[in-house]
């Protein structure tokens, strides 16, 4: 049976707000991330840390031969007169060489910003790059392809350090000093927003928010000091999950990283199944939209099901709500099987909140981990959530003016989401995600929609045609959605009748308020250059609204593309 700490929360009412906590003291945690790098290097030298695909195998590293490149990147990086003002920018997707570079940076203190490869491959433009560029005045950039990424390169006016030149060096005790320095409060990472309102915001990570953050999950998840885990997982660590939350997971407790190039999109979904059919996960993370794509392989396949469910002691869900079609899919294959899921942002690096009990159904985002306290605030029909704790930022790289709106005059972080009790007379239970504070708004009838809700019961009710909708109709008399399709629809001659079905199936279940009344099928796929999407998959509903009001506008004039309930 799966060790988790018991559910228990301390609940506080003043001056019209909620505020939770949690009992549990935080135990003392690393002074920094390659401290647990240097423990294990001594306490299983020989135990593998990374592999990633090489031809038909797997290239494996340990934890002592990590070490051991580490520090020789570490000295490379000082060689090069690299330091808190100067530091290290990752152009590159997962990698044994992208690992080694952010850890001998981190190592000596030098801040690594991993920037989602998709400003570089994707974006047409490049503006988002430039201005991260502007912004760290980076002394290293790495690409694990210069050709590949040669004309963001040239873009920004920069070109790519090789790892293998830096594993040349010989580490002396000019790092050895630079890393005795480290204190919970130096830099540890820069990870940059999506920019869903705007230019993306680097988030300053520190050795203590990354290292009190893994004390914190270990505290409600003791299960992981019992056996080291084993994931694979193509999460990029550009962002906060896979960078932070999987990838200091494995690092803190001993584990091995399986790095799967794998995404959860046709074509590279494929790589994914080919990984887990050789590698058997204790642990399995992913997003809605993975399992999504993940789940047919497993329904079809027995000998992949088999060595899937083998070892695996849970399946973890974050980053948007698991529709409840996805969990039962789940639940079908092996009914005993531990779900698992937490709540936080790239601000609170990340874990707020974790689920640590039994879950009947998805929604539940937990309680708050050790010392994080919550404050919940009435906001506009809804109620808002706001986190303080030693996981949480100090501010934003270089915008002052970004620091100070970001917090209450509590020193509460605004992470901008909205949550509920599960049970309003048993705060035990937990809070459920409520969606964006700002994404819902009013009909004309002055009636509150939640955006968030709509959208999940809109692609159930349409299973498995709809990939993600945005959910229309503020100051209207009726809500809408424009809907972008899945690669199962692709196959299905009547896509139209199926929507439409979906449509009046959910108007008889609830009132105007709760249901759309109109869609219309997008043609374009969201695009990253205009903030519609990132490339972890994550909706901005705002950006898509404002950049296809056209598109809205048709969809209530009625034409002959708008399918009706």
């Amino acid at each position: 049976m799966l060790r988790l700490a018991a559910p228990a929360v301390q609940v506080e009412r003043r001056n019209g707000n909620i505020y939770l906590r949690s009992p549990q003291k935080l135990a003392p945690y690393a002074r920094c991330v390659t401290e647990w790098l240097v423990r294990w290097s001594d306490k299983a030298p020989e135990r593998t840390f990374l592999a990633e695909r090489k031809g038909e195998g797997w290239r494996k590293l340990s934890y002592r031969e990590t070490y051991g490149a580490v520090r020789r990147i570490g000295q490379a990086l000082l060689d090069l007169q690299l330091g808190p003002q100067r530091p290290v920018a990752i152009l590159s997707d997962n990698s044994i060489d992208n690992a080694l570079l952010s850890l001998g940076a981190m190592h000596v203190g030098i801040p690594v910003a991993p920037i989602s490869p998709a400003y570089s491959l994707m974006s047409k433009d490049f503006g988002k790059l430039k201005y991260i560029f502007e912004l760290l005045q980076p002394g290293v950039v790495f690409a694990a392809d210069p050709a590949k990424f040669q004309a963001a390169l040239a873009a920004v006016g920069a070109k790519s350090t090789a790892v293998a030149e830096m594993l040349e060096v010989n580490p002396g005790s000019t790092q050895e000093r630079e890393h005795a320095k480290l204190r919970p409060e130096t830099v540890a990472k820069i990870l940059f927003t999506s920019g869903s309102t705007g230019m993306p915001k680097g988030v300053i990570n520190t050795h203590g928010m990354l290292c009190a953050n893994q004390q914190q999950l270990a505290q409600v998840w003791p299960f992981l000091e019992e056996r080291p885990p084993v994931i694979v997982d193509w999460l990029p660590w550009n962002h906060t999950f896979g960078g932070s939350f999987n990838f200091n997971q494995i690092l803190r407790n001993g584990g091995t990283l399986y790095i799967d190039t794998g995404k959860p999109v046709p074509g590279l979904v494929e790589t994914t199944v080919k990984n887990l059919s050789e590698i058997s996960p204790t642990m399995y993370f992913n997003v809605p939209r993975g399992f999504d794509l993940l789940l047919p392989y497993l329904e079809k396949d027995e000998k992949l099901r088999r060595n899937f469910f083998r070892d695996l002691d849970a399946i973890f869900y974050a980053a948007a709500a698991l529709p409840q079609n996805l969990w039962d899919r789940i639940k079908a294959l092996k009914p005993d099987v531990v779900m698992l899921s937490a709540w936080g942002s790239t601000e609170t690096s990340p874990l707020a909140t974790s689920v640590h009990f039994h879950m009947e159904r998805p929604g539940a985002i937990g309680l708050p981990v050790a010392e994080c306290e919550l404050k919940l605030v009435p906001s506009a029909g809804k109620v808002e959530v706001r986190v303080r704790g030693p996981n949480v930022m100090p501010g934003y790289y270089k915008r002052e003016d970004l620091t100070r709106a970001a917090f209450d005059d509590e020193g509460f972080y605004r992470i901008g989401d909205a949550v509920k009790f599960a049970d309003a007379d048993d705060p035990v239970k937990g809070i459920v995600f409520d969606g964006r504070v700002a994404e819902d708004f009013k009909l004309s009838s002055g009636t509150w929609v939640h955006v968030g809700a709509i959208r999940v019961k809109l692609i159930a009710a349409a299973d498995p045609l709809i990939q993600d909708a945005v959910i229309t109709g503020h100051d209207r008399a009726e809500i809408g959605a424009l809907v972008f399709l899945s690669a199962a629809a692709k196959g299905v001659a009547d896509v139209r009748e199926r929507l439409q079905a979906a449509l009046r199936k959910l108007a008889q279940e609830g009132g105007s308020s709760t249901h759309p009344r109109r869609l219309m099928v997008m043609s374009e796929p969201p695009s990253i250059d205009a903030n519609e999407i990132t490339d972890k998959g994550y909706m901005n509903q705002r950006a898509v609204l404002e950049r296809r009001a056209a598109l809205v506008e048709q969809l209530y004039a009625g034409s002959n593309e708008v399918i009706t309930a």
